[in-house]
């Protein structure tokens, strides 16, 4: 059940009265991982963000260290994800629906007597769902502090392994998503059926883009046939490994960082 995750670091082995006596509760992080049940090109399979999630969540726990207190909930595998329902499989919860689950389950984590819960997101299309909930449950609960961090946003070496135009054109089933999936699960990547595709270039000088400082609201069908926006064919399963290790050593550190965030 514990999948990627480390036994010892997996909420839901432990009984209630091993939460009920656990020590310093207000400064243990309780990591909640979100992905998504959606499509990603023709060589991926769905579960792509909650499989990196999880699997970066995992090789992070497993280097922590055992001073620190940290446990990882089971992960919430539907998201937000109706920028790619036209391709078949993807499944989407509404905003209101998703909200609604992490405001739950933060409720739930408070009454249990913890005061640090991550949001840990690694599906592109819903960081502010996690901004919005994480700013409402702290103000329902002021003394509950909720660190609403996207999965890839931790210090890590990922751009530095991708093309110019990867680094900057790559968001959706590119070369880093399926380079790690190669390394977390190889069996179900379908490299035979990689394909480059980018979204149509803007009018030279325009200030508009998908994603940016002024985005304009998309679909994936308005920028890609495929449902892949970058280009997986350079993928491989050594770099893979590489960025496995980067990110998850950037969480290895935010870990420590709430950790030790407001200890007197």
């Amino acid at each position: 059940m514990h999948g990627f995750i480390p036994p010892k670091r997996f909420f839901p082995y432990l009984s209630w009265i091993d939460i009920e006596t656990m020590p310093d509760k207000e400064n243990v992080v309780i990591i909640q991982p979100v992905g998504a049940i959606e499509q990603h090109g023709p060589h991926l399979p769905l579960i792509v963000d909650a499989a990196i999630g999880a699997g970066v969540l995992g090789k992070a726990l497993e280097k922590l260290d055992t001073s620190i207190p940290a446990y990882a909930l089971p992960n919430i595998y539907y998201g937000k994800s109706n920028e790619h329902w036209h391709f078949p499989g993807t499944i989407t919860l509404s905003t209101a629906t998703l909200t609604a689950i992490i405001m739950e389950v933060g409720e739930n984590i408070y009454r249990a007597g913890f005061r640090k819960l991550v949001l840990m997101n690694s599906h592109g299309g819903q960081p502010q769902v996690m901004q919005m909930a994480a700013r409402d449950l702290h103000v329902k609960y002021d003394d509950l502090m909720v660190f609403p961090f996207f999965t890839w946003r931790v210090p890590n070496i990922t751009k530095e392994l991708l093309t110019p135009k990867e680094a900057k054109e790559g968001m959706h089933a590119g070369d880093a998503e399926t380079s790690i999936m190669l390394a977390l699960l190889p069996q179900q990547v379908k490299m035979e059926k990689a394909i480059a595709e980018y979204p149509p270039a803007q009018p030279e000088g325009s200030l508009l883009s998908p994603e940016g400082k002024l985005p304009f609201a998309w679909t994936t069908r308005d920028l890609s046939k495929s449902g892949v926006i970058g280009d997986p064919t350079t993928a491989t399963k050594e770099k893979g490994w590489q960025i496995l290790e980067s990110v998850s050593d950037g969480w290895v550190s935010a870990i420590k960082d709430i950790y030790a965030f407001g200890k007197s």
